[in-house]
């Protein structure tokens, strides 16, 4: 069963450092050199140094191991090192983690971190290609023959049901893409700064895999984000007010499979969202009537509608009125569809700001920020506060 009592992680950590390199399609350097030039970037906005850092926390799927990262950024002995799965999933499982190791004295500075050559290298978009057997190739095995091969493809399956399930048409994930790329627009990190998109515009974009259009589908890109972690004592002593970790949780659901979990009851939501969902609630305290920004995880618009239904925004099949209705604060910095595709650590960054106040896009007075990673996928998410000090 689900976790059921709230955890004692929440106040015991803050993320008090966030860097990145610029957002590009083809980046000209190596994914290891955007993982350092990240990784110093976010420490020097703590006001730290290499010599501070004990603990680095990354992604599976990653070319730039930890160790390689800490001697590269002049980094003395590591105490703490991890890798999360899943691909976007793991964003904010990395704080998580990074938040457990300095809770628990296993170290005092965590530093996570994402980098990659997305758009001029590998392309995440191009779906299955070899790999070796395993138990995660097998349960792909039944969806491949029949021409479900992509990301895209896998999302549209579930995409088709909750739009027939709700009665619903395509234009209701033009919202979200709407919204995203109207902060991108005014964002000068994003890629589509000074592009904003109109309903009309989305409807006419080419079919992806239907019900997905173009403008459904995240961008792919060059870059590197990363994030430092340090006791909530410690941030309080440090230059930039912290971003206070109130919940961290990770969550996977009944019958998950990684981006195919088509055996399930009902293919309307998103059950691994859920688990997160409770328990973010259940440890933080707080409901999602008082959330002042959400940065949902948007690498394709249906599952932001549905991320909205499993953390009680709305109800079932309201979400796309909701986004219109502008309800919430969504995606200040453009999103992936909009600013840049990091696998949500720019996500993780933007609720930062938000937090500071620093934000392009700020929202006033915001000091409940909620983020979520990759959905489809066993995934994670975190409520990031203002210090109440």
């Amino acid at each position: 069963m689900s976790v059921r009592t709230r955890d004692r992680l929440g106040g015991r950590a803050a993320v008090v450092g966030i860097g990145a390199t610029e957002f590009s399609k083809n980046s000209g350097r190596s994914e290891l050199r955007l993982a350092v030039e990240a990784v110093r970037a976010a420490l020097d906005d703590a006001g730290l140094t290499p010599a501070d850092v004990d603990g680095l926390v990354t992604f599976t799927m990653d070319t730039s191991p930890e160790i390689t990262v800490a001697q590269a950024c002049g980094m003395g002995e590591l105490s703490f090192f991890s890798r999360v799965h899943y691909g976007g999933g793991a964003a904010c499982a990395t704080v998580q983690q990074a938040a457990l190791a300095v809770a628990t004295g296993v170290a005092e500075v965590v530093v996570c971190y994402r980098a990659f050559n997305e758009r001029s290298g590998r392309r995440f978009g191009a779906g299955v290609r070899h790999r070796e057997p395993s138990a995660e190739g097998a349960a792909l095995g039944w969806a491949l023959p029949f021409g479900l091969l992509t990301p895209a493809s896998w999302v549209a399956m579930t995409a088709q049901r909750y739009l027939h399930a709700y009665g619903l048409t395509p234009e209701a994930f033009g919202h979200v893409a709407v919204v995203d790329r109207r902060y991108a627009a005014t964002n000068p990190a994003a890629y589509f700064h000074g592009r904003p998109l109109t309903l009309d515009e989305h409807a006419a974009s080419r079919w992806i895999v239907e019900p997905l259009r173009l403008l459904d589908c995240c961008q792919e890109t060059d870059g590197g984000q990363a994030v430092v972690v340090t006791s909530l004592e410690r941030a309080r002593d440090l230059p930039r007010p912290p971003a206070v970790l109130a919940a961290a949780a990770q969550g996977a659901g009944r019958a998950q499979e990684q981006m195919t979990s088509f055996y399930r009851d009902d293919l309307t939501g998103l059950p691994e969202m859920g688990v997160v969902a409770r328990q973010l609630w259940r440890t933080s305290g707080l409901g999602p009537a008082d959330i002042d920004v959400g940065i949902l995880y948007d690498h394709f618009t249906p599952f932001v509608l549905m991320q909205l239904e499993e953390f009680g925004f709305c109800g079932r099949g309201e979400a796309a009125d909701f986004v219109a209705g502008e309800r919430l604060p969504l995606n200040t910095h453009g999103g992936q569809l909009g600013e840049a595709y990091l696998h949500g650590m720019n996500g993780i960054a933007e609720a930062v700001r938000q937090l500071r106040g620093t934000a392009v896009n700020q929202v006033p007075g915001a000091t409940r920020t909620l983020v979520t990673a990759g959905t489809g996928v066993p995934t994670s998410g975190l409520v990031l506060t203002a210090d109440s000090r």
